[in-house]
């Protein structure tokens, strides 16, 4: 969708010219880059063919700053990059996201041959300072302190033609102490509702049917404007909208995970039985060392509130092992919190140190194996309920919403991949008649794996949608406006809880 509020002025390229954007970290970054690629087409540029490998005119890194790595990763794709742009007249590279608002003052000196650095509060204006790069023959670093316009009002270039984020917020109160997105994302804004509706209205008049909505702790939507039971408020009105068949939200906190927002869930049909919450540690003397405000009592209270609405909700969390300081009595306890819990599927992280937070300077880090050996406990146990729990699929007739590019061996087992209402990834004999990405299609599931469900035997119906409509119009749009050169919409689909392959932050 394209506002033409708070823009900044378009810039006016040669069509020829191309651009990559190279995305890093949470889901907040994946769907800014959605709109750093709108910014750049509506300026004119055209996307690169997918596998462009750095050869663009335009090459953007939107980085995240959560890792103990991040850095170095940044810089050696940088330094691949330099011969390229040295033997390609008016390429140009820019670095924005989390890490280019921590390191702004380091990154031109470490790599003088970047054009642009930009921070996560003035994303909109990167046009006009690769033109003024261009312009000035120098680089051009610009970091804002605070949020210049709410980013949701900058055009942008949804990845799917049928399933889409929105975002309610941005930012976060939390003081975390292994998370250092607060000092870079700045302290939580909230989008005014009718602003959140009115978006979702238009996307589903372009026939979007599944929204996410979006943000660092989007079930405190409403601390920013002074109504705690807003974000079930939302929820509710989210259910009035004709034509929206899937609502879900990333990622909520446990401290704002009031009864309203339960009620919400179970009582609003378009929004789906799951529920992705954080867990980071199951001992309440890590949780707080962590500053996270829940013990497990309180974690494990909200887990069984929901279950006992929402009898078939799927359940999904993040895991931290090896905080500083965490024994084996406190990992044990994460280790009952899961066995409780019986969580869907777990996202488990091994701590790293942030440079910046308070974590990173605590006593009493643990050693490497150590962190290692408990990681791969916690990983073998959850795949041990990941299946269980899976296998009480099987028999289950679910409807799928068809996704494109996310079942990799669709093509050599002649079958295709959808999305359960609970986010299950479900993949299915292809039917004898058409079937699109955005298309509902039922089937009975025949078989459970840890990460996965089959429906071997034939589908039982398909629904052609207004979202498969709108799929088949883009791509045929596509064919017309670029014939002979397939641009590629790399992780086109129903949008992940996590983007795992990005690396998720964690920190939620």
């Amino acid at each position: 969708m394209t506002s033409s509020s708070d823009r900044s002025p378009v810039v006016d390229v040669q069509s020829s010219k191309t651009y990559e954007i190279r995305t890093y970290g949470c889901q907040m970054n994946v769907h800014d880059s959605e709109r750093l690629s709108g910014l750049l087409e509506d300026a004119g540029y055209v996307r690169a063919p997918e596998g462009a490998d750095g050869d663009a005119d335009v090459v953007v890194f939107n980085t995240c700053a959560v890792r103990e790595n991040a850095d170095n990763r940044l810089y050696g794709n940088l330094g691949r990059l330099a011969p390229r742009k040295a033997s390609r007249p008016g390429m140009q590279i820019a670095v924005g996201g989390c890490l280019a608002q921590k390191d702004r003052d380091t990154i031109v000196k470490r790599a003088p041959w970047v054009d642009v650095v930009f921070g996560t509060h003035n994303i909109g204006k990167l046009p006009v300072l690769l033109e003024r790069a261009r312009v000035q023959e120098e680089a051009q670093v610009e970091i804002a302190e605070s949020l210049e316009a709410f980013p949701s009002t900058l055009p942008t270039r949804r990845e799917s033609a049928y399933a889409a984020w929105v975002s309610i917020s941005v930012g976060c109160n939390n003081t975390c102490t292994f998370c250092i997105v607060p000092a870079l994302r700045g302290k939580e804004k909230d989008r005014r509702t009718g602003d959140i509706l009115a978006e979702i209205d238009a996307l589903v008049g372009e026939g979007v049917s599944e929204i996410t909505l979006l943000g660092q702790n989007v079930n405190a939507y409403g601390s920013d404007i002074g109504d705690r039971e807003a974000f079930s408020k939302l929820l509710r009105a989210c259910g009035n909208i004709e034509g929206l068949e899937r609502v879900r939200f990333t990622s909520p906190h446990p401290r704002d995970f009031t009864d309203d927002v339960i009620a919400a869930m179970a009582e609003t049909p378009n929004v789906m039985p799951q529920l992705h919450m954080p867990l980071q540690s199951g001992s309440d003397t890590v949780l707080k060392a962590m500053r996270r405000s829940y013990r497990q009592e309180r974690y494990l209270g909200i887990i069984e509130k929901v279950r006992a609405a929402i009898p078939h909700a799927a359940i999904t969390t993040d895991i931290i092992v090896g905080f500083p300081g965490e024994t084996e009595e406190d990992f044990e306890e994460t280790l009952h919190v899961v066995r409780e819990a019986r969580f869907t599927q777990a996202f488990t992280f091994q701590y790293s140190k942030r440079p910046g937070t308070p974590a990173a300077t605590m006593e009493n880090q643990i050693p490497k194996e150590v962190v290692q050996a408990r990681y791969e406990r916690l990983v073998a146990l959850q795949e041990e309920i990941s299946w269980e729990e899976n296998k009480k699929q099987v028999g289950r007739t679910l409807e799928l919403m068809v996704a494109e590019g996310e079942g990799r061996k669709d093509g050599a087992t002649h079958r295709l991949s959808g999305r359960a209402a609970d986010n299950r990834l479900v993949h299915f004999t292809k039917p004898d008649e058409e079937v699109r990405p955005g298309d509902m299609v039922t089937v009975e599931v025949t078989y459970a794996a840890p990460h996965h469900l089959l429906a071997e035997g034939p589908a039982l119906a398909v629904r052609r949608t207004r979202a498969g409509d709108a799929w088949e119009k883009r791509n045929a749009a596509k064919v017309v406006e670029q014939p002979g050169v397939m641009l590629g919409l790399p992780r086109i689909g129903v949008p992940e809880p996590l983007p795992v392959a990005a690396g998720g932050c964690g920190c939620d």
